[in-house]
């Protein structure tokens, strides 16, 4: 996506921007969360510190990464999601046999109300009725658009505009589309994504539902102190009900299998995260201001930068584990709401309107950013709250639901695009063919806007490249094989744990 950009627009500011932008929303949205999800499977299952089941996880992640690339990641993937899939069917059907069936779930959640729900000091804080009960619109997917907890608009427009963000500019996904064989390859792959997604709702969603229902003290906690014993934080414990199910209801054997291949598809997704990032930073950032960079260099620049933002993500858990109230599907979806929508706005417009130009795009990315860091860092000043101990944020940083801010975000930088591009001279045609919709099926040469001449390379320089080339190709089948061992023996050895823990 930074090299299309680049062409589309030209220049090198906007490839700079959104590498770097992509880089931070790495650290906050994904290796910090994945890295929390892990542990929290670890705390569950064997009842460890949190910071310990991180270090450990890493570990794991490390020893079974480091010998691969971006092709043996891709192989274990597959393999992992049809796993998860399967077991997540199967967790499901223990679930709702569990609870007494899918009537049983909407007839017994109402009353899923933890036993303790008395405040422990009456002085400091005092526990209503609406911090335990379960919501009288749980059972509406489109939800009040003022008082609901994800309303409607912001369900349909706020999560699409993210969705932009991510399915169409996100180097991860980018990453995967650009290494498929050909492009029906990856028609096919990203239509087959679009199935899987709908499963979540059956296969997450319903057996949450059926967890607080299950094991309400804890899944529903409320008072602070009892929820600091159970999940080590105060605001509440609902991201435990998924590892909760999987640790207290699957039979030995089908539990250490469901743990060790959850945990091979965070370490995957750690790895893969990895990956893109070390790209990103060593390609687009460290390459533009060391332009004699050695192949070696790179590589060596490529792992310190992953051990750097290891340590930043590592120091970014707390915040992760008490915002939004402890609801790890919000935290995301709010941080992504701040930094994304920019970016989405000027991915349509760039695709789809032709007068767009580089100072539009770039300026529009800017005040787009300068209006998202606005309210993200009054967020993370003043804090999210709870139920309990609401947030002093003012209402004019922090009043408006994150994913209606999302909605709002993405006018303000398509106006803003759109004004400054107008008031400055346009593109020409001839550097636009098969960049933007309306030229997409152009015969005519196309004059890319960052052509630069480089000088041809010497022949040790082409010899060289030969040879790397020749290692790689030797050694991506057996980094594969590695990869794979690696989670059948971890497979393995959690499966055996689970007879006898």
């Amino acid at each position: 996506m930074p090299q299309y950009l680049m062409k589309r627009f030209g220049g090198n500011r906007i490839r700079l921007y959104l590498s770097l932008i992509s880089l931070f929303l790495y650290i906050f949205t994904k290796i910090s969360v994945d890295m929390f999800s892990g542990a929290v499977f670890i705390q569950q299952a064997l009842g460890w510190n949190i910071y310990v089941a991180v270090i450990a996880l890493l570990i794991i992640t490390c020893i079974y990464t480091v010998t691969g690339g971006l092709a043996a990641l891709m192989y274990t993937d597959t393999i992992q999601t049809f796993v998860i899939i399967a077991g997540a069917f199967v967790l499901m059907g223990y679930s709702f046999h569990e609870v007494g069936g899918y009537q049983a779930l909407f007839t017994r959640y109402k009353d899923a109300v933890p036993s303790l729900r008395d405040s422990m000091n009456p002085l400091r804080y005092n526990i209503s009725d609406k911090c335990y009960l379960p919501r009288a619109d749980s059972y509406n997917l489109l939800r009040d658009a003022v008082s609901g907890d994800l309303p409607w608009p912001g369900l349909i427009f706020g999560i699409t505009i993210i969705g932009v963000w991510f399915w169409c500019s996100d180097q991860v996904i980018i990453q995967r589309c650009l290494a498929a064989r050909n492009l029906t390859h990856v028609k096919a792959g990203c239509v087959l994504c679009g199935y899987i997604k709908l499963l979540p709702m059956y296969l997450m969603v319903l057996p949450g539902m059926i967890s607080r229902i299950l094991y309400p003290d804890e899944v529903a906690c409320i008072v602070p102190e009892e929820c600091e014993k159970i999940c080590g934080t105060p605001v509440g414990c609902s991201n435990i009900a998924y590892p909760k199910l999987v640790v207290a209801l699957m039979p030995n054997g089908l539990r250490g299998l469901m743990l060790a291949v959850m945990l091979a598809a965070l370490m995957s997704s750690l790895a893969s995260i990895f990956n893109s990032s070390s790209t990103l930073f060593t390609m687009d950032i460290w390459a533009r201001f060391r332009k004699g960079a050695s192949n070696k260099e790179l590589m060596i620049v490529g792992r310190v930068w992953i051990l750097c933002i290891v340590a930043i993500s590592i120091g970014w858990i707390p915040v992760v584990q008490a915002a939004q109230s402890g609801q790890l599907f919000d935290y995301i979806q709010s941080v992504t709401s701040y930094l994304a929508p920019p970016i989405g706005a000027v991915v349509v417009l760039g695709v789809f309107v032709k007068r767009v130009n580089e100072p539009g795009a770039f300026w529009g990315l800017i005040g787009g950013l300068a209006m998202g860091l606005c309210r993200m860092i009054a967020e993370f000043v003043y804090g999210t709250g709870s139920c309990i101990f609401p947030s002093s944020c003012p209402f004019i940083f922090c009043g408006i639901h994150y994913l209606h801010f999302a909605i709002i975000l993405f006018s303000c930088t398509c106006i803003l695009v759109l004004i400054i591009s107008f008031c400055t001279p346009p593109i020409d045609e001839k550097h636009l063919h098969r960049l933007v919709y309306n030229l997409r099926y152009s015969q005519e040469e196309r004059i890319d806007l960052d052509i630069v001449d480089e000088p041809e390379p010497t022949e040790e320089e082409k010899a060289e490249a030969m040879r790397q080339m020749t290692d790689i190709t030797e050694n991506k089948i057996w980094s594969t094989v590695v990869n794979v061992n690696a989670i059948i023996m971890m497979c393995v050895a959690i499966f055996l744990w689970s007879f006898y823990a």
